[in-house]
C-alpha cells in the first residue's frame, strides 16, 4: 500500500519541475521581448569592443632557453685537476653559493635591469636607432593610461614650481632612483623575467615588448648580461686566490733571489778562506737559499693550479632556443577582444533588464 501512495500517474506533472520550466520560459520571453535594447546593446559593444582593441597596441614575446652546465660540478675531471695532480698539490671544490634557480632573482634585480638601460636598440622599421630607455619613452600606451596618468602629471608639474629639476645626465644609482627611474624599472619588471625549471635546470629568459626587433635584441642582452652575471660570481673567488698568489710569488721569487746572492756573494769573497766559522756561515746561507727556493717553488705550483681553476670555473652554456624576431604578437588579438566585450555587454544588458531592475526598485522602496 505504501509503495501505491508514492506513485505518480505519469500524465501528472511534477509542480517543482513546471514551475522550473515556466521560469526558464519567462525569462526567454522577457529576453525576446527587450530584443531592440539587445540590439542596441550589441552595437555599442561592438562599438566598444573595437575601439578598446585598437587602444590596445600590439607587443611581442621573445623566449630563450639556455641549459648552464656547471664546470666547477665536475668532480675530479677540470684542468685544476690536472694541474695539481703533475704539481702534486691537491684540488678541494667547495659548495657553490650560486646556482641556477637563483636567475629569476639576478634578472629582476635594480641593478640588472639599470644595465640593460644603455643597451643600443633599433626597430624593425628602423624608424628608431637609440638606447634601450630612450626607446621606453616612445612605446605607445592606452588612452586610458594618460587619463589614470593625469594626476601624477598635475602633482609633478606642482612640484617642479617649487623644486629645482635633478641632473638628469647623470650616472644611474641604484642607490638612489629618482621616480621617472624608479618606474621604468618596476615596468621593466613585469615584461622581463626569467624562471628555472628545478628539475632540469634548464633557464627560460622571456621579454616582451611593443616591437618585434628590440624584444629579440633585449632578450638577447639579457641572456648574455645574464651569463656574464654568473661567470663573473664563479670566477670571483678565484681570480682573487689567482690575485694573491701572483703577489705571493713575485714576493717569495724576490727573496729567493735575494738569499741567493747573499750566498754567491759570500762564497766568492771567502771561498780561499778554511776557517770554521767561514763554512758555518757559508752553510747557513746555503740553507736560506734551499728554503727560500722550496717556498717559491710551492708558490708557483699552487700559482698554476689557480691560473687553471679561473678557466675551469667558468660555466658552459648551452642556448637550446636563441633569439630571434618574432612574426606575430603575442597579445589576445583584436577580434577576441571585440567579441568579448559584445558578449559582456549582451550579458550585462540582460542581468540588468532582467533582474537588476527589480532589486533596484526593492531597494529604493526600503530606503525612501
Amino acid at each position: 500500500m505504501n509503495e501505491n501512495k508514492n506513485y505518480q500517474h505519469p500524465d501528472v506533472q511534477d509542480p517543482e519541475n513546471d514551475e522550473l520550466e515556466i521560469d526558464w520560459m519567462e525569462i526567454l520571453r522577457k529576453i525576446i521581448a527587450i530584443r531592440k535594447t539587445l540590439y542596441k546593446a550589441a552595437g555599442v559593444g561592438v562599438v566598444l569592443g573595437i575601439i578598446i582593441a585598437l587602444s590596445i597596441p600590439k607587443q611581442y614575446t621573445v623566449t630563450v632557453t639556455l641549459s648552464p652546465e656547471m664546470s666547477g660540478d665536475k668532480a675530479g675531471g677540470g684542468l685544476a685537476s690536472l694541474a695539481s695532480s703533475f704539481l702534486g698539490g691537491g684540488a678541494s671544490s667547495s659548495p657553490d653559493a650560486l646556482n641556477a634557480t637563483l636567475a629569476p632573482d639576478i634578472v629582476a634585480s635594480t641593478p640588472f635591469i639599470l644595465e640593460l638601460f644603455n643597451t643600443h636598440v633599433q626597430t624593425l622599421d628602423g624608424e628608431l636607432d637609440t638606447t634601450f630607455v630612450a626607446y621606453l619613452d616612445n612605446q605607445k600606451t592606452p588612452w586610458w593610461g594618460y587619463i589614470k596618468a593625469v594626476p601624477g602629471m598635475a602633482i609633478g608639474a606642482i612640484k617642479s614650481l617649487f623644486i629645482e629639476e635633478a641632473d638628469t645626465a647623470s650616472v644611474l644609482n641604484p642607490f638612489q632612483l629618482n621616480e621617472e627611474e624608479y618606474q621604468k624599472v618596476e615596468n621593466l619588471r613585469t615584461v622581463i623575467a626569467a624562471s628555472v625549471d628545478k628539475k632540469t635546470a634548464m633557464t627560460t629568459v622571456t621579454v616582451t615588448l611593443q616591437d618585434p626587433k628590440v624584444t629579440a635584441i633585449v632578450a638577447d642582452s639579457v641572456v648574455a648580461k645574464l651569463q656574464q652575471y654568473i661567470i663573473d660570481y664563479r670566477i670571483k673567488k678565484a681570480k682573487e686566490d689567482c690575485a694573491y698568489l701572483e703577489e705571493l710569488y713575485h714576493e717569495r721569487q724576490q727573496e729567493y733571489y735575494d738569499a741567493q746572492s747573499k750566498y754567491a756573494h759570500y762564497f766568492d769573497t771567502n771561498r780561499n778562506i778554511a776557517f770554521q766559522s767561514v763554512r758555518a756561515e757559508q752553510e747557513r746561507l746555503q740553507n736560506d737559499m734551499s728554503l727560500a727556493y722550496q717556498v717559491y717553488s710551492q708558490v708557483a705550483q699552487q700559482l698554476q693550479v689557480a691560473r687553471a681553476k679561473i678557466q675551469e670555473e667558468k660555466p658552459v652554456f648551452a642556448v637550446v632556443e636563441p633569439a630571434t624576431i618574432p612574426l606575430y604578437p603575442s597579445n589576445t588579438s583584436r577580434k577576441v577582444i571585440v567579441i568579448g566585450i559584445l558578449f559582456l555587454t549582451i550579458c550585462g544588458t540582460i542581468a540588468w533588464k532582467i533582474f537588476g531592475i527589480n532589486y533596484w526598485q526593492k531597494i529604493k522602496e526600503k530606503l525612501y
